[in-house]
């Protein structure tokens, strides 16, 4: 038998349809069709052959949800799980006596809220592993909405295996992470080791045609398409799929392989029925598949720059935070932004109710400012609270009224007291919404393009750690990053240490502490923030209001004539917004 990689080069590949949907229909369940694999192996043998009758040149192992969460297990239970998986389908292969391939099926690990992102990427890795220890080298990873909890998974597999990674999408050409279709493909055609990108689920058979006439150009790389059988209903808490449009599926399925699919099949609510309407209709013994790379290669020399550090160069940016009102009383920071206007700073930043408790929406302030100043600014944007949905939303009205520069962060958890009725989204960490911001910059604006940063946490405990990830918010888009507050020699040098390993754009942060009161609290109650004991030794009970502010001037000075020679800038995040402390600190800046 051929390899596929072979095969496919002048052929279409027939995959199977959907074992879950088909085992919940043939033997009236509810339960995972995955714990058939030792509960039930010959129900798994049987649907396996059927498929193979049918006509699928192609098996994927019934491991869809073979991981810890769904079947509430431990790991070596898990990977016992697949292993009888795997020695279903070989049987089914082995009693059809017709050459098939076999493929390991993983699909997403539930992960709400990324409670665990390590761990379910573990889980990924652990199973890769097992079917690999199996002699199994075709692996299927479907129904992702990104790339980023495999990547790791996908590079153990590396040039050992045949990678197949589909995506889910919705009839609009977005998946739940709100990527387009067409980020997708471009994320996964820079993959070395993905063989086959394409979609799979979410959709029927007519949208997905649409979406690959779209992107298919986009890559070089085999392409697939496997969409359900149409949209279901909710019947008793079951989906459930009509079974009465086999013949219009593969009518579609031929449009999608005309469109440049290479490996087609079905998804949820397809039976071997379907397959076998497919096998029928497609002329699979010659295809072409010669799709290449159509990708646009010019750039736009019109493309509006609105970075806050455009024509600066040689010059110290800096950047000033306004903490927005906890009230709808937002006197207090817009006297201090009307202060700073001719105070020589490129930008006002708003954190995006930092800590996890409530201040005014960042960017309703940061457009309130701009309009009232003429300022440049750039609200925080944090992944806490919105899905991609209202994120894509927020910052399609972000672009409407003039607001293009942001600082994308995580975002701070909410605090323990209020997690039982107020609940986190997370769908991404500030890398995932990075990439849905750069995928908009190049489909929705791409005449006047946003720019965004990332964070720094140079007291990270792990600085490699750290670095890695400065360079993949950079790999996203990233152009400039923001720091936690500097303090000590050793931050300084960590900061320098990420400066010379990414060559990033730095603003060093800068935290005029005021008292020791202020001091203390910011040692003891703020996670990341490094308050040494020499800093706290610098401040007195007794201090007037001026003698603390003094100090927090003098140590800020200090600060800046540690890094002068390594950072572009400073980052600003005056307590209680005394802004009016700036103007001492920069006096005898040079630029």
């Amino acid at each position: 038998m051929n390899s596929i990689t072979d095969y496919i080069k002048d052929k279409k590949i027939i995959t199977d349809g959907a074992f879950g949907t088909y085992y919940s229909e043939k033997y009236d369940t509810m339960e995972l069709p995955e714990l058939a694999n030792i509960q039930y192996p010959d129900r798994v043998v049987t649907i396996h052959k059927e498929y193979i009758e049918a006509g699928a040149g192609l098996i994927r192992t019934n491991t869809f949800a073979s991981n810890f969460l769904n079947l509430d297990c431990d790991i070596e239970d898990v990977k016992e799980n697949i292993s009888a998986a795997v020695k279903c389908a070989r049987r089914a292969v082995a009693e059809s006596k017709k050459d098939v391939y076999i493929a390991a099926d993983l699909g997403p690990v539930p992960n709400d809220n990324m409670f665990n992102k390590e761990l379910v990427i573990s889980q990924y890795v652990e199973s890769v592993k097992c079917f690999l220890d199996m002699g199994i080298n075709i692996f299927v990873f479907e129904t992702f909405s990104d790339l980023s909890e495999i990547n790791e998974a996908i590079e153990i597999i590396g040039d050992n295996g045949y990678i197949i990674t589909q995506f889910a999408i919705n009839q609009f050409g977005y998946s739940s992470t709100g990527l387009s279709a067409a980020k997708l493909v471009e994320c996964a055609d820079k993959n070395q080791y993905i063989d086959v990108v394409g979609f799979n689920c979410g959709i029927g058979p007519g949208h997905m045609e649409q979406i690959i006439k779209s992107v298919r150009k986009n890559t070089a790389k085999r392409f697939s398409g496997i969409p359900n059988a149409g949209y279901p209903e909710v019947l008793s808490g079951r989906m459930v799929f009509s079974n009465k449009n086999a013949d219009y599926f593969a009518d579609k399925i031929c449009d999608i392989a005309s469109a440049g699919a290479d490996l087609v099949g079905g998804c949820c609510g397809t039976t071997p029925n379907y397959i076998k309407s497919i096998s029928e209709k497609m002329n699979i013994t010659q295809s072409e598949s010669t799709y290449i790379s159509n990708k646009e290669t010019t750039s736009k020399n019109s493309i509006i720059n609105n970075a806050f550090y455009q024509n600066k160069e040689g010059k110290m940016l800096i950047a000033v935070e306004l903490a927005p009102p906890m009230d709808s009383n937002a006197e207090k920071l817009m006297s201090a932004a009307r202060y700073l206007v001719d105070k020589n700073v490129d930008v006002l930043t708003f954190p995006d109710s930092p800590s996890g408790r409530t201040r005014a929406d960042s960017l309703l302030m940061a457009e309130k400012v701009s309009r009232e100043t003429g300022m440049c600014v750039m609200p925080h944007l944090c992944c806490r609270d919105k899905n991609a949905i209202a994120m894509r939303a927020q910052l399609l009205g972000a672009h409407i009224n003039g607001i293009n520069n942001f600082l994308v962060v995580t975002g701070d958890p909410i605090p323990s007291v209020v997690r039982n009725s107020v609940k986190s989204v997370f769908n991404f960490d500030s890398v995932g919404l990075m990439n849905i911001i750069d995928d908009m910059n190049k489909e929705q604006f791409d005449e006047c393009s946003m720019v965004y940063g990332g964070a720094i946490n140079q007291g990270r405990p792990n600085l490699d750690v750290e670095i890695q990830r400065v360079k993949k918010k950079m790999e996203a888009g990233a152009t400039f990053f923001l720091t936690q507050p500097v303090f000590s020699h050793a931050d300084a040098d960590r900061l320098r240490t990420i400066k010379e390993e990414t060559g990033a754009r730095i603003l060093c942060g800068i935290m005029p502490l005021v008292s020791l009161k202020n001091a203390t609290f910011m040692k003891n109650e703020m996670t990341g923030i490094n308050v040494t004991d020499e800093i706290i030794s610098r401040y007195r009970k007794d201090m007037t209001k001026k003698e603390g502010e003094q100090t927090g001037i003098s140590i800020a000075r200090e600060i800046i004539e540690k890094t002068k020679d390594f950072v572009d800038g400073y980052y600003f995040s005056f307590p209680f917004n005394r802004v009016y402390m700036i103007e001492p600190i920069l006096e005898n800046m040079v630029d």
